[in-house]
C-alpha cells in the first residue's frame, strides 16, 4: 500500500483510537488501561490496553492484537485493507493511494447496495471530528444530523446522515459522499416568510454556525438537479435568500429561481466571494480567527480588532 507508512498507522495509540469512538477507561495501572469492552456489552471491565506496546486483549472473548485487529472487531471484518481503511477514518490519517482509488469507485456506486442500514443519533467521535474539521460545531451537527451505519459490497461503514423530505438520506464521511434513496430536498420550516436556500447540507450547517437565517426557514436542495422538486415548497415565500456555490451550476440555479420568482430572489454569494461555497468560507474564517488570536497573544495585532 503506497502513500502512507503503515507502521505509523499501526503505532496510532489505541487509547486515542477508542477515545475518538467514545470509549474511555475505567481504571489505570502502571502498564495497563482497563475498559468495558467497546464492541460488546459487559458490566465488569475485561478489556485491557497496554499503552507501551500499543496492544489490546479482551479477556472476556479471549482475543487481542494490534489496532488493525481491534478495527476488525468494530467492523466485523478480517480483511486487512478494510481494517486499515477504518483506522484511517477514525484516526484522521490519509488513505493510501490504493484506498483513494477505491473511494472514488464507491462514489460512482452511490445509491447502490445499501444493506443492513441502521440510523442512530449522531455520536460517533470520528464523524464529529470530521465535521469539526469542516468548521461544524458538534452541537449543531447533532441537532441536525443522524448517524448511519450500513453495509455495501459486503463491508460495513458509517457516515453522517442528513434526512430529506422523501425519507432518504444524504450521507457523508471523510471518504465518501452519496445518498440513500429516494433523493429529495429538505425543508426546515419555522413559520417564516423568508427562506434560505443551499445546494448541500454542509452549507446549511455552515450557515447555522455563522448565524445566517436565525429564525427563518431553510431549504437544502441536496443537488441542484432537485430544483423543480422545491418549487411547490417555495411558491408561498415572500423572500428567497440563495447561498449557492460560486460556480456555473450555482449561477444557473440562481437564474432559474429569478425567472420564476423575480424580485423575491436575493443572491447572498457576495458574503463568501472568492470562496467555492459557504463551507469553504466558514473554514477560512475560522483559520483567520485562529491566526488573529495567536497574533494577539504575541502582541502583533497592534490593537486591531477582528
Amino acid at each position: 500500500m503506497k502513500g502512507i507508512n503503515m507502521e505509523s498507522m499501526k503505532r496510532f495509540p489505541i487509547e486515542d483510537f477508542l477515545a475518538r469512538l467514545g470509549h474511555h477507561p475505567v481504571q489505570r495501572s502502571a502498564n495497563a488501561v482497563w475498559y468495558r469492552s467497546p464492541y460488546r456489552e459487559e458490566k465488569t471491565p475485561s478489556f485491557k490496553v497496554n499503552p507501551e506496546k500499543n496492544l489490546w486483549y479482551d479477556f472476556g472473548e479471549g482475543k487481542g492484537g494490534n489496532i488493525f485487529a481491534l478495527a476488525g472487531e468494530f467492523i466485523r471484518s478480517g480483511d486487512f485493507i478494510t481494517q486499515a481503511r477504518y483506522v484511517a477514518e477514525v484516526s484522521g490519517m490519509p488513505l493510501p493511494e490504493h484506498e483513494t482509488r477505491r473511494s472514488s469507485e464507491m462514489r460512482q456506486a452511490s445509491g447502490k447496495s445499501f444493506e443492513n442500514v441502521e440510523i442512530f443519533p449522531l455520536q460517533n467521535r470520528a464523524l464529529l471530528h470530521y465535521l469539526q474539521e469542516r468548521g461544524i460545531l458538534s452541537a449543531i451537527a447533532i441537532a441536525n444530523c443522524k448517524e448511519m451505519r450500513y453495509t455495501t459490497h459486503g463491508k460495513r461503514y458509517f457516515a453522517v446522515a442528513f434526512g430529506n423530505g422523501g425519507g432518504g438520506y444524504e450521507i457523508r464521511n471523510r471518504f465518501f459522499k452519496g445518498c440513500l434513496p429516494p433523493k429529495d430536498v429538505t425543508l426546515l420550516a419555522y413559520g417564516s416568510a423568508s427562506c434560505n436556500l443551499y445546494e448541500g447540507f454542509m452549507d446549511y450547517l455552515s450557515a447555522r454556525v455563522l448565524g445566517i437565517g436565525n429564525g427563518e426557514d431553510h431549504l437544502v436542495l441536496n443537488s441542484v438537479s432537485n430544483l423543480t422538486k422545491a418549487y411547490r415548497l417555495l411558491d408561498g415565500y415572500g423572500k428567497l435568500q440563495c447561498h449557492f456555490d460560486n460556480d456555473e451550476a450555482g449561477r444557473r440555479t440562481l437564474e432559474a429561481l429569478r425567472t420564476r420568482y423575480g424580485g423575491k430572489v436575493t443572491d447572498c454569494s457576495g458574503l463568501y466571494g472568492g470562496c467555492k461555497d459557504l463551507n469553504d468560507y466558514l473554514q477560512k474564517t475560522l483559520v483567520e480567527r485562529q491566526a488573529w488570536r495567536e497574533n494577539e497573544k504575541k502582541g502583533k495585532n497592534n490593537g486591531i480588532k477582528l
